[in-house]
């Protein structure tokens, strides 16, 4: 009977989720995450005790903290779901890195790299897909808000978690995709399809994309769509420093979010303290 509740409690969670307008991809991530939880508990009852050990075993996982921060939010909210929120399990405390992890930061040298081997025609989609992400800051899940309308004017509104904000497309890509449209008989809809004439997801570029980094001789670790994003807002605030600016831009509801996306390599920190000069 337990296995049934827990189907039953899981659902409702989802259907929490849903109608807060929760991206996709992380309603999925939330309900594998509530399915390890309820193997763990295997029909007992969430006591305290109980998921305090069970965060004790994703702490020994070998994972980031932010990553089990990320499982423990998922798992408060199903908690308070099901009418426990007295079990809510407090987050890791994490100081933030003052520098960005240089294995995963996509240079700009790299990404030009990427363009470079996916010149060949039959992965002009995807050229275009990398070119779009990262020349306007846009999450991959807003990839589908950029159609054949929105090329026309010249700006796309993305909406998102029952927020809207517009981007606009530089010309030079404006150009691109109106051409691209134009030969692939696109008048309305998403750019980016799959044969069956559905939005492109996060799984075919991602695939797509990890295919190009080894033809590109760039780490598969860097190759990711969100990387595209970082890469943006970094030259972004490179050019303009305007934080405030840019965390409008990307759909950032706190600055301090978009602070992480412009942290600094160690190297380029090490460039700085040179030209201070201090040491004599």
């Amino acid at each position: 009977m337990r296995r049934d509740e827990n189907c039953g409690e899981t659902q409702g969670y989802i259907g929490e989720l849903t109608k807060k307008e929760r991206a996709s991809a992380t309603i999925e991530k939330y309900a594998r995450e509530i399915e390890r939880l309820q193997s763990f508990l295997a029909g007992r009852e969430p006591e305290k005790e109980l998921l305090l050990e069970y965060r004790q075993r994703l702490c020994g996982e070998n994972q980031r903290p932010q990553t089990v921060n990320g499982k423990i939010s998922a798992i408060n909210g199903y908690l308070k779901s099901i009418g426990h929120a007295e079990c809510c399990l407090q987050l890791l405390r994490v100081q933030r890195s003052a520098f960005v992890d240089e294995d995963r930061e996509l240079s700009q040298a790299e990404y030009e790299r990427l363009l470079a081997a996916a010149q060949d025609r039959k992965r002009l989609r995807l050229r275009l897909v990398i070119e779009t992400i990262c020349a306007t800051g846009i999450r991959v899940s807003e990839l589908r808000c950029i159609t054949a309308e929105a090329v026309r004017a010249g700006r796309a509104q993305i909406r998102l978690k029952g927020k809207i904000r517009v981007i606009l497309l530089p010309k030079q890509l404006r150009k691109k995709l109106d051409r691209y449209i134009r030969e692939k008989g696109i008048r309305e809809g998403a750019v980016f399809c799959t044969r069956s004439g559905r939005p492109l997801d996060r799984s075919n570029i991602w695939r797509d994309m990890k295919r190009l980094a080894k033809q590109a001789r760039v780490s598969e670790s860097k190759v990711f769509p969100h990387n595209l994003r970082h890469l943006f807002a970094r030259i972004y605030f490179a050019l303009e420093k305007n934080l405030a600016h840019l965390a409008d831009i990307l759909g950032h509801s706190s600055i301090e979010t978009t602070r992480i996306y412009v942290s600094v390599s160690e190297r380029e920190h090490q460039k700085t303290l040179a030209k201070m000069k201090l040491v004599i």
